[in-house]
């Protein structure tokens, strides 16, 4: 999920906006490099997301399906599932390449990308537009809602099952350190649902304003309101990739356990310095005395 998350900054933000406003007449803005750049960050944004689902799949099996935990869980096949999603995030996006055209053509040059007209007429094209808004983001709305769902109804009901194997005790109620992870875990899958679900949703309303009225994407007139919406909802995009690898990171304890050791560590060396050149200047004076 980090590497795909700094995929996304990399290509969308620096090689992308970035670069658009920066340096707008450099070989990036060459038509097949902006094509290129484009389908790498349609790339980054369903690996992202796909890793989510993933990633949300891997904890509702070690929560819900204590049968098929001790075999879906392990290296082997994370790395397999890793595999797959980019390899198929790969060949999902590239189509996008040949859905662009030069936007100006100097000195036999072709500069920039635009959508080519037919792509919002030809059935083909159409129907790979709402595959891939159907893939990415319908599908993991969908799953993500469930899965959270059915994780968050399987930690309740234990709850109550444990609540009551343990009695009608209220101080031991408080202090069951179970219970409380728990009900952490609800929290957690609350703001990853809440988070996704949220910072898609502007993205979600531009899809659907273009499939029923004559508005496209991609244009560049920032005084129309819908681009300014478009242009959000790509922004609100890249941050929920951002924060929900955050989210995952910040809630699990040995990820803070080393973030903390890392922090840490120059402050230890600089201390570890100084006791070794305070030891020093006390064994000098005990052999001077």
């Amino acid at each position: 999920m980090a590497v795909a998350d700094l995929m996304l900054l990399d290509f969308n933000v620096i090689l992308y906006d970035i670069k658009e406003v920066y340096f707008p007449h450099s070989f990036l803005s060459y038509t097949s490099i902006c094509s290129l750049v484009i389908v790498l960050v349609y790339i980054s944004f369903d690996c992202s997301v796909w890793l989510t689902v993933t990633f949300t799949f891997d904890r509702f099996v070690v929560i819900c399906c204590q049968s098929l935990r001790s075999k879906y869980c392990t290296m082997k096949t994370a790395l397999k599932v890793i595999t797959a999603v980019f390899v198929l995030s790969f060949l999902e996006n590239i189509p996008i390449y040949f859905i662009f055209e030069p936007r100006d053509v100097i000195n036999d040059v072709p500069w920039s990308c635009y959508v080519k007209t037919s792509f919002y007429t030809s059935p083909t094209w159409v129907a790979y537009l709402w595959f891939e808004s159907l893939l990415t983001p319908f599908a993991p709305f969908v799953l993500i809602l469930l899965l959270n769902t059915l994780t968050i109804k399987h930690i309740i009901m234990a709850n109550r099952v444990r609540s009551k194997l343990r009695g009608n005790n209220t101080e031991a109620c408080q202090t069951d350190q179970e219970t409380e992870n728990r009900r952490k875990s609800i929290i957690l899958l609350v703001a990853i649902s809440g988070n996704f679900i949220f910072l898609w949703m502007v993205n979600l309303v531009c899809f659907i304003c273009v499939q029923f009225t004559d508005t496209q994407l991609m244009e560049t007139d920032y005084y129309d309101s819908f681009t300014i919406a478009e242009k959000s909802g790509y922004m609100l995009r890249c941050l929920s990739t951002c924060t929900n690898t955050f989210i995952y990171a910040v809630s699990q304890r040995h990820f803070r356990e080393e973030l903390k050791n890392v922090i840490a560590r120059p402050f230890l060396a600089i201390a570890n310095i100084f006791n070794r050149l305070t030891t020093k200047r006390t064994l000098s004076k005990n052999v001077n005395k």
